[in-house]
């Protein structure tokens, strides 16, 4: 048990063995029965690209593993590991250990095992022949296999499913082997007079299933693409309306879901297991302690993890758009897991692959220099001790915009609203303007949507200093008194003012 958890030197603890032993005579009960499984992990000698202090050790990456098995519905019943320099390219793991894992899988009774790594199909079939072959009911799948099964379980909205099939159909697509012996050649004609144009080998039912499942794909992108359009109008309406976008971003089970349902009440499903929620969900919340934008939208996204199959990340582009089109990332860390660090490197080595974060710079990963600020929450402290405290402690000095909450106990979420406020806060531009006085309206919009630091009414109007999102002050602009104009540029800001105002913001909160 200890050695298919996800921690690098912890234990199960008692109570979720506990839990664990009481789900496993429940479903004993209903008359299941899992399927059994064989794991097969390796440790690369060569480290790949990933430095030392990102790469998950081979225990953390099988209990990981472990889980996903588990998650599919699936009982671990063994594991074998093997450290090598390089893979084999026939098989993936040596001969020897191949011997050894189908020696263990006819003692154990089972004939599933699955790889902690992608396979290539050429390797996947020569396993699966090595193992016992189809026709000993043999199922040999890799990590990814295992990744988009749970994915086609918890898919639930048409949105959810079209984007599986498609990563399913882009994975099976060069591992169709079967060569469908009942009719093997589609041919015109019988002997050499097939007549014109139908002489010839005729087409292979593999070649068959391959077109039939190109058109497949094909017609699932056209699917997507619409569910994509569909969403970009969804965010040119919120756009319009001014309010801010913060996408909840996060390793899978980082309890982000339970961070929305803390915050607006979305009644989201929240499971401590991998992957419980697909479906993108965004919620519209008024949060009373915000005095920047009180009105914003949350948006719950699916979960990262480490080896996130490419398929995946193709497939669900219409709903990462969400992370990608976002005002504001909050950046949920399960802080309980012992691999959190790790985790959190890979959650941003995802977000630059979406072009959502910048780890060019040697400060990217504590969040500085970034396209948009990123709100670091450091989830799950009810179950972390006083005396583990400390890393936590550390990286909240070192990086902005980092907070230490519990969103099952609600501990810390009102100093997680205030840090997102400062989030919200970088994205409003200097205002000095001399507003009309005929144009409430828009002065009833700076003060919702924006921060007014002074407001003086003089003669010949009301003038106005303090911060506003970049659309108002693009309004404001035939009113300025500032220098610069207002352009959706990359235009160099007044870092200084920004600066000034969100030290005085902070000396307001302390004094509250």
């Amino acid at each position: 048990k200890e050695y298919y958890r996800a921690g690098e030197d912890s234990a199960v603890s008692r109570a979720e063995a506990e839990a664990e032993r009481r789900q496993e005579e429940e479903r004993v009960a209903k008359g299941e029965e899992r399927e059994p499984a064989f794991l097969v992990g390796v440790e690369l000698k060569s480290g790949g690209e990933l430095p030392l202090s990102q790469r998950f050790s081979l225990l953390a990456s099988m209990g990981e593993l472990a889980e996903l098995a588990r998650t599919a519905g699936l009982n671990v019943v063994g594991a074998e590991s093997q450290s090598l320099q390089e893979p084999n390219p026939r098989s993936y793991i040596g001969t020897g250990k191949v011997s050894q894992v189908r020696s263990a899988m006819k003692a154990l009774g089972c004939k599933t095992v699955i790889l902690d790594e992608e396979l290539s199909p050429g390797q996947q079939r020569n396993l699966e022949t090595s193992f016992g072959g189809e026709e000993a009911g043999i199922k040999v799948l890799d990590r990814t296999a295992l990744i988009l099964d749970i994915f086609s379980q918890h898919a639930r909205t048409k949105e959810g499913i079209l984007q599986v099939e498609l990563a399913l159909a882009s994975y099976r697509l060069p591992r169709l082997t079967r060569l469908w012996t009942h009719l093997e050649r589609q041919s015109g004609g019988s002997g050499k007079a097939g007549g014109v144009g139908l002489r010839g080998p005729g087409e292979r039912q593999i070649e068959v299933d391959r077109r039939l499942l190109r058109d497949q794909i094909n017609g699932l992108k056209k699917e997507i693409e619409a569910v994509r359009r569909h969403r970009q109008t969804q965010r040119k309406r919120r756009r319009k309306e001014g309010i801010p976008v913060i996408a909840l971003v996060g390793y899978t089970n980082a309890g982000k879901s339970s961070v929305l349902n803390a915050l607006t009440k979305a009644d989201v499903l929240e499971e401590n297991m991998l992957f419980a929620t697909l479906d993108p969900t965004t919620r519209r919340v008024r949060l009373p302690a915000l005095q920047v934008h009180p009105d914003v939208l949350f948006t719950d996204t699916v979960g990262f993890i480490q080896k996130l199959p490419t398929q995946l990340v193709a497939a669900f582009r219409a709903t990462l758009e969400e992370v990608q089109e976002a005002d504001v990332i909050v950046h949920c860390i399960d802080a309980s897991n012992p691999n959190w660090q790790k985790q959190a490197a890979s959650v941003m080595r995802t977000l630059k692959d979406l072009d959502v974060v910048d780890l060019s710079d040697p400060n990217a990963q504590n969040g500085e220099g970034q396209p948009k600020p990123i709100v670091t929450l450091l989830n799950k402290m009810d179950r972390v001790g006083q005396k583990d405290l400390s890393p936590f402690l550390h990286l909240q000095n070192d990086r902005p915009l980092t907070v230490m909450a519990s969103a099952k106990t609600g501990d810390g979420m009102l100093d997680f609203v205030l840090t997102v406020e400062d989030a919200l806060r970088q994205l409003l531009k200097p205002v000095d303007a001399l507003v009309p006085f005929e144009r409430g309206d828009i002065m009833n919009e700076l003060h919702e949507r924006g921060v007014c630091d002074e407001v003086t009414y003089r003669d010949d109007g009301i003038k106005v200093v303090g911060r506003a999102p970049l659309d108002l002050c693009q309004r404001l602009e035939q009113w300025s008194l500032l220098e610069e104009d207002w352009e959706d540029d990359d235009d160099e800001e007044d870092w200084v003012a920004l600066a000034r105002g969100r030290h005085d913001y902070m000396a307001k909160r302390k004094e509250r």
